[in-house]
């Protein structure tokens, strides 16, 4: 009886102090209004070294957001410079429906009047930074595009 006691209380303990929650990596939520900062294309041809181009975003440009709501669609506004006089205005408004994988971190974005979906990775998700990463079709079947846009998370 004394050894089944001995079991009983080593095992209650192994499971009191086996368990620990703070191992678990925070997961931050897509849902929300992202502000770009910058992009990244990558371009693959077969056979050859991958051509990176960094874009880096003015003020204005910044002024656009990428809205991800709960409901699975969103809304990308891009802003940019026009006229002789350069002043800030919406350049594009562009709704989609989107479908995220949060275990493979996969997203899959179908714009509005677009026929092809847009088919990702989301690189970095944290309480701050999205780093969204979509592969951009080409008509030539050897070169892949990628564009990578890293944002910020604007508080709401």
């Amino acid at each position: 009886m004394k050894k089944l006691a001995l079991l009983f209380a080593g095992l209650s303990l192994f499971v009191a102090t086996g368990c620990n929650d703070d191992d678990k990596e925070m997961e931050y939520p897509l849902v929300g209004v992202w502000q770009p900062l910058k992009e990244v294309v990558t371009t693959v041809e077969t056979g050859e070294e991958p051509v990176s181009d960094l874009i880096t975003y003015t003020d204005c440009q910044k002024e656009g957001r990428w809205r991800f709501n709960s409901e699975a669609t969103g809304k990308v506004t891009k802003n940019g410079e026009i006229g002789t006089t350069p002043q800030c205005t919406i350049l594009s408004d562009q709704n989609f429906t989107y479908t995220y994988d949060r275990s493979a971190k996969t997203i899959v974005i179908k714009f509005q009047g677009i026929v092809e979906p847009s088919n990702g990775k989301i690189i970095t998700l944290n309480d701050t930074t999205l780093n969204l990463s979509l592969r951009e079709e080409t008509q030539d079947p050897t070169v892949y595009k990628t564009r990578t846009y890293t944002m910020r998370r604007i508080p709401q």
